[in-house]
């Protein structure tokens, strides 16, 4: 089994993850709460909050292991692509394989990376969400210190079941969209570069940012749900599960309620993407 495009997918989501961050502090905060007026509201008050740190609140433990899941989402599917057409990546440009097989390695790297992002997942969610200033002497503490007290704290509040809150929404959003976010960006790349060759840098930057726009577009909807579901026992459990999450926020919010921060996923998704797909097929070709 190669393992290069694992180590590529780490590096490359560790990138996207720094670019993108800020950009997901605030949408996670707009999908959760119900004190902001719109994007540039929540912005101005998380700054004059909690400063310029508050938009990076969470990004430490991401940082090393929400990249490594990436790396779980583009080794496997690379490596499914090539148990499925038995080419290589240097192999796919003078062979390349069918949509159908793009699609089905996509949804299996989103699948199995939606298991292993879950617990992950949910911690950063939680740590977004505090919006105490930084300690001051004699002011009171936020409810979680950091990444590890945050787990430990959910471990013994909520059990080990409560690492994993929201994963079927997660689940939900990623399996589908990730194969039509492998295939969005191969069918860009196949449109702009010539049969046989590499596509260039310009080429990789714009079909891994439409890409990103695509399965963002068509993954908010559960990406909410799945948001608020994370947040779901923090305070006493308000959802009896995904479902009557999901009818509760439409009963209470509307139809609306399953698009809140599309806006900002779909703003991110470009240079996060981009830089992701251009780091990805810079370190695979630098190897080789």
């Amino acid at each position: 089994m190669p393992v290069e495009e694992f180590v590529a997918g780490w590096i490359s989501g560790a990138v996207g993850l720094v670019l993108g961050h800020p950009f997901d502090t605030i949408k996670v905060r707009l999908q959760t709460q119900n004190t902001y007026q719109g994007i540039v509201d929540c912005i101005l008050k998380t700054y004059r909050h909690e400063s310029v740190l508050g938009f990076f609140k969470g990004m430490s433990f991401p940082i090393a292991s929400v990249a490594l899941v990436n790396s779980v989402l583009f080794g496997v599917y690379s490596n499914t692509l090539l148990a499925l057409t038995a080419t290589s990546h240097q192999e796919r440009r003078a062979q390349p394989p069918s949509y159908t097989n793009i699609f089905i390695a996509g949804c299996t790297g989103g699948l199995l990376q939606a298991y292993c992002l879950a617990p992950f997942d949910l911690i950063k969610v939680r740590l977004q969400n505090q919006t105490e200033p930084r300690v001051q002497i004699g002011s009171p503490g936020a409810r979680y210190r950091g990444p590890v007290h945050c787990a430990v704290s959910i471990l013994r509040e909520e059990g080990p079941r409560g690492l994993f809150r929201g994963s079927w929404a997660l689940v939900l959003r990623d399996t589908p969209t990730l194969g039509m976010y492998f295939v969005t960006y191969e069918g860009l790349c196949r449109q702009y570069t010539p049969e046989g060759q590499n596509p260039s840098s310009a080429t990789v930057l714009v079909a891994g940012g439409f890409a990103g726009i695509a399965s963002w577009i068509t993954a908010t909807p559960f990406d909410v749900i799945k948001s608020r579901m994370q947040m779901d026992g923090l305070k006493g459990r308000k959802y009896r599960g995904m479902l009557d999450c999901m009818a509760s926020s439409f009963q209470q919010e509307g139809i609306g309620v399953f698009f809140k921060g599309m806006t900002l996923n779909s703003a991110r998704a470009f240079p996060v993407n981009a830089a992701t797909f251009l780091s990805y097929e810079y370190l695979l070709r630098l190897w080789r």
